[in-house]
């Protein structure tokens, strides 16, 4: 099994928690009076079919709605997980949205999209919440495919306004013909700090006409908040929307501030007063990340089992399920409370962990391979710090999803850089530290890095910048289709002057980072920019388990090298393919986490056809061993490539070029042609969404069973 991290979610996908939050990760139980059951009609939001009918209900019904949605949410988080914590805090802002708007006339286009799921519960989805047999109907973000009040399948961040600006566009050149009415962004969450927002506000403001952004400010981003942006935002809510400078008055655009952010009469009033603007305008709504989680004292740098559970009275709760919470001051460097990680202890307001939530079935389990080789990955470089104070990782927002802990950001001090949600910016920003000598490593989601394509080639390529990236979650995974990394080894491999590492242990994987990060002059250091392909699941459960590794168990040879090279020697030649298995006729080629299907495919051959295959692990994919693949030529008449990442464009077609475009005439020993047959095995070019990673092994070939019978056939 490869990568199982998903369901429909973004790269926080993983449903594992360290053991040490066992016991201190599941909130209290919600009583069962407030939790909606599917199908009784006793409770409003089981009879919310459309947006019309949140405009049906009575004034004073809106606050039950909203109660009830709150407990669906938190129910659903124990069951499923998801992104909990910034629903839970837009529940009013959705349903005051769908009652003033007229949505799919109006067009609302949520930002981001992890923060939709009570605009699906109040367009005809809201069974696919409450209903544990429905949990898999809906993905973790908007998709058209889904309903008409989906603009767009979005899962990235920062976009919604450029979107906007588009739908926008269109309504004015067409007029009333078009059929668009009121164009609605809902940015937030982090999302605003992105590029491309802020490219979107310079647009709206000079294209002028109907466009109403609603910026949900909850203080938070997935981690922290972290830029110059959030000091003049912090002054405006302090003001309620008066102080200056305005970051949305100097785009030239109106504005309004709504401190109740969590009141749902309060934004209703907002957003009817905006309907129908002739003009852009920012609806700044001041609201709580997390807003119901239970009310459990937290103490910074204390989890609530130590402090034990101390709740405010039942009349200091809202209407709709919001308590008060005194977790909403930046007290440490972070910006954020003291959770360790993203999936620990979820509660409201200032808190990394709201950002995602793990179900009560993974409380317990181990690290998942982005965590485990996230944290393994710190741990080596943290001790360098004191020696080399150019020696920077940096995470453009999503830290504790790669094992970048709250305990190692604190220690690491300037070491450690989060420039929010901003990969571009991430990947010019390490190119400058480099240029100056530094040592930069950015460390985030592969399908996240496809963001910054241009500064991987221009500032970091092309300037031969040392960067070393940590390319985390790549490869085929069961994630939804806007965070799978199956693409990352065609984009990285393809780029001039990248070396793409893909180690197959965790020795290597360390061995490839401080080769990548050795000083600059130092012996057979590189001479530009690494990618290091974090291992995944496959190669993570080989070590926990090594006869999943059945002819090596794991215990790799330094090199078995073919005799002749093309380079000389000596050092160690990071570059090298290493044979694991020397023997003839078949040649398994496994790259990184398909290593492991590569030992696996020989034993069942050996076992069940008496072929001794040669296996390889070529460790890298950005340049191909000439020699080894020479070596073949005699006593191999077939190679055969696995990846698990897209197949055209990706790494095994090299390996069938090379022999194309290197035919030779002569015949080996006993007349045998000397040109092997190539198969390669990978992923199609393809979008997948939430399809269960056996499901794509088997349509793919990356099966024991399938690559078995392919090479018997052709044998």
């Amino acid at each position: 099994m490869r990568n199982a991290s998903g369901n429909g979610f973004d790269s926080s996908d993983s449903f594992a928690v360290s053991g040490a939050a066992e016991g201190t990760a599941r909130l209290h139980d919600i009583p069962p009076s407030i939790t909606p059951s599917h199908g009784d009609d006793s409770h409003l939001l089981s009879r919310i079919a459309s947006p019309a009918d949140v405009k049906a209900l009575a004034p004073n019904e809106l606050a039950e709605l909203c109660r009830e949605i709150r407990a669906t949410l938190l129910a659903y988080g124990h069951r499923h997980g998801g992104h909990i914590g910034s629903n839970l805090g837009m529940v009013e802002a959705t349903v005051a949205l769908h009652r003033v708007f007229d949505s799919p006339r109006d067009r609302i286009v949520f930002d981001v999209s992890h923060q939709s799921y009570v605009h699906k519960m109040l367009t005809g989805r809201a069974g696919a919440y409450m209903d544990p047999n429905r949990f898999g109907e809906v993905t973790g973000f908007t998709n058209p495919d889904e309903s008409e009040h989906d603009q767009f399948v979005l899962g990235h961040t920062g976009t919604s306004i450029s979107l906007a600006c588009g739908l926008a566009k269109t309504r004015d050149m067409e007029g009333p013909g078009s059929g668009i009415g009121n164009v609605v962004a809902v940015i937030g969450d982090g999302s605003l700090s992105s590029g491309v927002a802020f490219e979107g506000l310079n647009n709206a403001a000079e294209q002028g006409g109907n466009l109403i952004i609603v910026f949900n400010d909850n203080e938070m981003s997935i981690a922290g908040d972290f830029g110059g942006m959030y000091g003049p935002l912090a002054r405006l809510r302090a003001s309620g929307g008066t102080a200056q400078p305005n970051l949305f008055n100097a785009f030239g655009l109106d504005y309004r501030y709504v401190e109740a952010g969590n009141d749902v009469s309060a934004l209703v009033a907002a957003f009817e007063e905006v309907r129908n603007i002739d003009h852009p305008v920012v609806v700044h709504i001041h609201t709580l990340k997390g807003a119901g989680y239970d009310g459990a004292g937290h103490v910074a740098g204390t989890s609530s089992a130590s402090v034990g559970n101390v709740h405010e009275p039942d009349s200091a709760v809202s209407d709709t399920g919001v308590r008060p919470t005194s977790n909403v001051l930046h007290s440490e460097p972070w910006h954020s409370d003291h959770c360790n990680l993203s999936d620990h202890e979820p509660h409201e307001g200032q808190c990394e962990a709201s950002h995602w939530q793990n179900p009560d079935s993974a409380i317990g389990k181990a690290d998942n391979p982005r965590k485990h080789y996230g944290k393994m990955a710190m741990a080596a470089l943290e001790p360098r710090f004191a020696d080399e104070p150019g020696l920077v990782v940096i995470s453009p927002a999503t830290p504790g999803s790669n094992g970048i802990t709250h305990e190692f950001r604190e220690r690491a001090g300037s070491h450690y850089v989060d420039t929010g949600i901003t990969e571009s910016h991430a990947v010019a920003y390490a190119a400058g530290i480099a240029r100056a000598g530094g040592t930069p490593v950015v460390a985030t989601t592969a399908s996240f890095f496809q963001r910054a394509y241009d500064q991987f080639f221009q500032e970091m390529s092309l300037n031969r910048s040392r960067v070393t990236v940590l390319d985390f979650l790549g490869g085929v995974s069961a994630s939804d289709n806007t965070h799978s990394g199956a693409y990352d080894v065609a984009m990285f491999a393809n780029i001039p002057g990248v070396t793409m590492l893909a180690p197959t242990s965790a020795d290597e994987y360390l061995a490839d980072l401080a080769w990548a990060t050795a000083p600059s002059g130092a012996t057979h250091a590189p001479d530009g920019p690494v990618v290091i392909r974090v291992p995944g699941e496959p190669l993570l459960s080989a070590e926990r388990d090594p006869s999943l590794l059945p002819l090596t168990g794991g215990r790799f040879a330094a090199h078995l090298r073919p005799a002749a090279r093309s380079h000389g020697d000596d050092g160690y030649r990071m570059l090298d393919w290493r044979v694991n298995q020397a023997g003839s006729a078949v040649a398994l080629i496994g790259l990184g986490n398909a290593y492991p299907l590569a030992e696996q495919t020989a034993a069942a051959l050996c076992a069940d056809h008496g072929i001794t295959a040669t296996v390889i692990d070529p460790r890298q994919c950005s340049s191909l061993d000439c020699a080894t693949l020479e070596s073949l030529r005699d006593g191999h008449t077939l190679v055969v490539t696995l990846e698990d990442g897209q197949r055209e464009g990706g790494w095994g077609e090299k390996v069938t070029a090379y022999y194309a475009n290197h035919h030779v005439s002569e015949c080996g020993a006993a007349g045998h042609d000397r040109n092997p047959r190539v198969l390669n095995f990978g992923a199609d070019k393809e979008f997948t969404d939430r399809v269960p990673l056996d499901a794509l092994d088997e349509r793919y070939g990356l099966t024991v069973h399938q690559v078995v019978e392919a090479v018997t056939r052709c044998s």
